[in-house]
């Protein structure tokens, strides 16, 4: 069968022939997205490693089931410790799979995953969203961020204000619903973010970025402020002061998508799966074709804004 195939870290997979897979259900893959976290592991920087070598890549993907259903495929450590999901077919436990709506496609069932429930579980799930909040969304140009936006206007936040620093990709998160944006190209955040929120800054913060931006919106946030930590593209540490948190009895949350109990995730997937269908949240997604898994790979690992999802016939 065709494979998408790393050999060597750094290296952009290639399509190889593999052996057919066997030992657990064998399921026919439809739809495979890529993430940050599969270019990390193929180029040896996830800090759990990577399968031996040569892998099949891919951690998420939508397919058939033995029995005919379509479902959605995360988990059992594909592409990070074992060969993963960018294949024609694939083994896995037969009861892994989260059965899909016919409403949904591949591509927004493949979308809604990793980076999806990123965007999502912060506020309907690990600190949710209250009707008078203020929402503040760093990093929100990419897809994580764009979910966030949408999910917190969706579940009733009362202003939402998106930062990032692609102008054309911030005129989008207005587009799909945000109040107020920012750009991190300001001089003076901590102003931006108080006067972009209204009030006495924002109350709530979903932060994919840490770093600078993370430790400028604690100090803009109102008292009280919640703030969920989702990624670290701005920096691997933050300086932040007492009086920012303990002065104003802030909340600090984490929140990783492999660290959520099986359960609750399958409820949250199927939940944000629905907003999807019913075009309540939208994701920009670019497909390729299996055979341009190569370009498909470069796109993301150049920082691509929309979502990336490999297609296999």
């Amino acid at each position: 069968m065709r494979a998408a195939v790393i050999s060597e870290p750094g290296r952009t997979p290639e399509l190889a022939d593999r052996s057919e897979p066997s030992g657990e259900a064998i399921y026919e893959i439809s739809a495979v997205s890529l993430n940050p976290l599969d270019i990390n592991v193929g180029a040896g920087r996830y800090f759990g490693g990577h399968p031996e070598l040569p892998y099949v890549t891919g951690c998420e993907g939508v397919g058939r089931a033995p029995d005919g259903t379509r479902v959605y495929l995360f988990g059992d450590g594909f592409g990070l410790s074992r060969d993963g999901l960018l294949a024609e077919r694939a083994a896995a436990p037969a009861d892994l799979g989260i059965p899909l709506p016919e409403a949904v496609s591949d591509e927004i069932a493949a979308s809604c995953g990793i980076a999806g429930m990123a965007g999502w579980m912060p506020v309907a799930w690990r600190a949710p969203v209250r009707k008078d909040d203020r929402v503040l969304v760093l990093g929100a140009t990419g897809t994580v961020g764009l979910v966030a936006v949408q999910a917190a206007k969706l579940l009733g936040a009362t202003h939402v204000v998106a930062a990032g620093r692609n102008k054309e990709r911030l005129k989008r998160a207005a587009e799909l619903g945000a109040d107020a944006t920012v750009s991190l190209e300001e001089d003076d955040l901590v102003t931006a973010f108080k006067e972009a929120s209204g009030g006495d800054g924002p109350t709530y913060i979903v932060d994919t970025l840490w770093g600078p931006p993370a430790a400028a919106a604690i100090q803009a946030a109102a008292p009280g402020w919640r703030l969920v930590q989702v990624g670290q593209s701005a920096g691997a540490e933050a300086t932040l002061t007492s009086a920012g948190i303990r002065g104003k009895m802030g909340e600090l949350y984490g929140y990783l998508d492999f660290a959520v109990p099986t359960n609750a995730f399958r409820e949250q997937y199927l939940r944000l799966v629905g907003h999807a269908a019913a075009s309540e949240i939208v994701f920009d997604i670019e497909t390729y074709p299996l055979e341009r898994v190569a370009e498909a790979w470069e796109r993301q690992a150049a920082g691509a804004n929309a979502k990336i999802v490999v297609t296999l016939p």
